[in-house]
């Protein structure tokens, strides 16, 4: 489904800068396709993926074309949109989401492909190493092998009574987390309640578990699903009082005690930068996956003192940002 007027009005929304590229824009414009998994009005990452291309010197209807295709949240219609958008034959395909890219590299084995997703794409068989992919497909991924257990200890830290901790999770998801988490969980004398939640439906199942086992706090693994679902999850945290650790910025803005991850705008800004690379010529196959090398730590201290918790001062010292 084609959603220019909505793009139209981004590029209209924009502060346009002079373009670095300019002698190219005699040439032949650039043509990139896009893969979203749900629309564009729900995916706000589609925005900082057009804004880093922007601020490499890319406009749309100027110097490059873009078709985009929006699975409106039904997976079932990603090959089908893939395999439309592989006979554009456009220069460059990109693709927001671990689900969402398989069915581009299914489709095509020449076209590069550049991906930004929270899943491992070497067990999604989307690369050979993260150092060298090889094929045609590379790209950014949240995930870092730290992550699990630095968001535990910081849960500990903030909560330190917490002893059984509800592990909201899909199991389908391609990350390292739960490995991280259970030798964390360990460390700090904490104990595991594995939940999963692989859709809306599963909410409320999910809420009965975690309150039939009696746990005392919630670490949530960020994907698709539990971020669509970002709403109910924290607000059953907080009618709960239960303190509540995320992966990414948005649960302690939306409520959540503690958020500890990569800033997902700037990621998403790199696979920008790696489709500048590949239009000018580089081998995506070459191109390391690249990792986030920077993480930002958020406490909600309004939710604390609903929690009855008192943050040390040295963690809010430490804190990027704090919500009050």
């Amino acid at each position: 489904m084609r959603r220019r007027d909505f793009v139209a009005s981004l590029g209209a929304a924009a502060v346009i800068s002079p373009l670095p590229i300019a002698a190219q824009q005699a040439a032949r414009r650039a043509r990139l396709g896009i893969l979203i998994y749900s629309t564009p009005e729900r995916d706000f990452n589609t925005e900082s993926f057009l804004g880093g291309l922007r601020e490499l010197g890319y406009h749309e209807g100027q110097n490059v074309e873009i078709e985009y295709r929006f699975a409106e949240g039904k997976p079932e219609r990603l090959p089908e949109l893939a395999a439309e958008l592989v006979r554009l034959k456009p220069d460059v395909l990109f693709s927001l989401g671990g689900d969402v890219t398989p069915s581009l590299s299914k489709a095509t084995q020449t076209i590069p492909i550049v991906y930004a997703m929270s899943a491992d794409p070497v067990q999604l068989g989307l690369a050979a190493t993260l150092t060298r992919p090889g094929g045609n497909a590379t790209g950014v991924t949240f995930l870092s092998d730290q992550l699990a257990a630095k968001r535990l200890e910081l849960l500990k830290e903030v909560a330190p009574r917490i002893s059984r901790v509800a592990f909201f999770w899909n199991p389908t998801h391609a990350d390292n987390e739960l490995a991280g988490a259970k030798r964390s969980a360990a460390a700090i004398g904490a104990e595991l309640q594995l939940i999963e939640i692989r859709g809306s439906a599963d909410l409320g199942g999910a809420f009965s578990a975690a309150r039939q086992a009696g746990v005392d706090a919630i670490y949530v693994v960020s994907s698709r699903h539990t971020v669509a679902n970002l709403a109910p999850i924290v607000d059953f945290a907080t009618k709960n009082q239960l303190p509540l650790a995320g992966g990414w910025g948005a649960w302690a803005q939306a409520g959540g005690l503690v958020s500890y991850g990569p800033n997902v705008g700037e990621m998403i800004r790199t696979a920008a930068a790696y489709v500048d690379k590949v239009l000018k010529g580089a081998q995506p196959g070459e191109l390391p996956v690249q990792q986030p090398t920077r993480f930002e730590l958020l406490i909600n201290i309004k939710t604390a003192k609903v929690l009855g918790l008192t943050i040390p001062e040295s963690l809010l010292l430490r804190a990027d940002k704090v919500i009050e």
